[in-house]
C-alpha cells in the first residue's frame, strides 16, 4: 500500500525579521503565501526508513536521517510508538535551497502521507506540533494558502485573501544556505537597533482585497540585503523582472530564488520569457497563488 500527498512551495510576501534571541533565532513577522508549485511525496510501507528523489536537482537532496521528510517519519513513529520503517519517494518540483520550503514541504508532505499509511489517527493540532519541532516553514506547508507566523515563524494565523495573484520564479544556479543568510543579516546590523518585527497592515489588505497593484507597493523583506551581500548576482536578476514588466521583485525568503509580482498571465509569460533570455537565471517558472497546502492525491 502506498500514500502520496501533493505539498505546495511558499512566497514570503512579507518577512520582518527581528534581532538574534539568546538561542540563536529570530522573531518573526512572516507572511506566507503558498503558490502553485509542489513536490508530491509517497510513503509505501517497509522494513526501514528510506528515501528516494527524482526531479530537478534531486542530486542536491540528502536522502539520509536530515532530510525533513526523514525526520517527520522518526517523530511520528515515536510519539505513536512504532517503527518508522517507510520508503518515501520525493517527486521533487519545487526549487532546492532555493527560498520556497521545498525541505519543509517534504517534511509536511511525509507527516501527513505516514500518518494515512499508518493509520495513527493524528489530529491536526498534533500534527502542527511535529511540524513545528521540524522547521519554521514545516507548519505553513502543512496548511498552505495564506498565514501570518510569528515567533520563529511557526505560530500561525490564517489570512483572507482576495483573489489570484500571478507570479514569477527566477531559480538561480546553486542554493544559499538559510543560517548562512541569517548569519549575513546579523553582520550588517550588528550596530543596528532592530525593531519588533510586524506585519505590514497596508499587506494584509492588499492581500485581502486582492489587488496586485497594492500588494507590489507593500512587499518586503528583511533578509534580501543579506542575500544580495551574498550572491550580489541576484541584483541583475531582480532588475531583468522589473524591465521586463513586473510590478515588483524580491528575494523570495532566504534565497536565492527571487519572485516577480505580475498583473495577469499574460505578463507572466512575457516576464518570463525575458528572465531566460537575460541570462540571469537558469529557469523561470510561472505560477499563481493562493494553493492548498498538504493533501492526499
Amino acid at each position: 500500500m502506498s500514500v502520496t500527498v501533493r505539498v505546495p512551495a511558499k512566497v514570503n510576501v512579507q518577512l520582518a525579521v527581528g534581532a538574534a534571541r539568546p538561542d540563536g533565532f529570530h522573531d518573526l513577522a512572516n507572511v506566507f503565501l503558498a503558490v502553485g508549485l509542489y513536490d508530491e511525496v509517497t510513503a509505501t510501507e517497509a522494513d526501514e526508513l528510506r528515501v528516494t528523489c527524482a526531479g530537478p536537482d534531486a542530486g542536491q537532496v540528502p536522502l539520509d536521517r536530515t532530510n525533513l521528510a526523514a525526520r517527520a517519519a522518526e517523530k511520528l513513529a515515536e510519539r505513536y510508538g512504532r517503527g518508522p520503517g517507510v520508503h518515501l519517494h520525493i517527486a521533487k518540483d519545487i526549487p532546492v535551497a532555493g527560498g520556497m520550503a521545498g525541505g519543509s514541504a517534504d517534511g509536511a508532505g511525509a507527516l501527513l502521507a505516514c500518518d494515512a499509511l499508518w493509520g495513527t489517527g493524528a489530529s491536526r493540532d498534533e500534527l502542527l506540533d511535529i511540524c513545528a519541532e521540524l522547521g519554521s516553514d514545516v507548519p505553513f506547508s502543512l496548511v498552505g494558502g495564506a498565514a501570518l507566523g510569528t515567533g520563529r515563524g511557526e505560530r500561525l494565523t490564517a489570512l483572507e485573501v482576495g483573489g489570484t495573484f500571478h507570479w514569477v520564479f527566477a531559480v538561480a544556479d546553486g542554493g544559499l544556505s538559510t543560517p548562512a543568510v541569517y548569519g549575513e543579516f546579523d553582520r550588517l546590523n550588528e550596530d543596528v537597533r532592530i525593531p519588533e518585527p510586524a506585519a505590514s497592515d497596508a499587506l494584509l489588505a492588499a492581500l485581502a482585497k486582492g489587488d496586485p497593484h497594492a500588494l507590489a507597493a507593500t512587499l518586503a523583506n528583511d533578509l534580501q540585503p543579506a542575500a544580495l551581500s551574498l550572491r550580489p548576482s541576484l541584483a541583475a536578476t531582480l532588475a531583468a523582472g522589473r524591465a521586463a514588466g513586473a510590478l515588483a521583485g524580491l528575494v523570495s525568503g532566504s534565497g536565492p530564488t527571487t519572485a516577480f509580482l505580475v498583473p495577469d498571465e499574460q505578463t507572466a509569460a512575457r516576464v518570463a520569457d525575458a528572465l531566460l533570455a537575460s541570462g540571469t537565471c537558469r529557469a523561470a517558472r510561472v505560477t499563481r497563488s493562493p494553493a492548498a497546502g498538504a493533501v492526499l492525491v
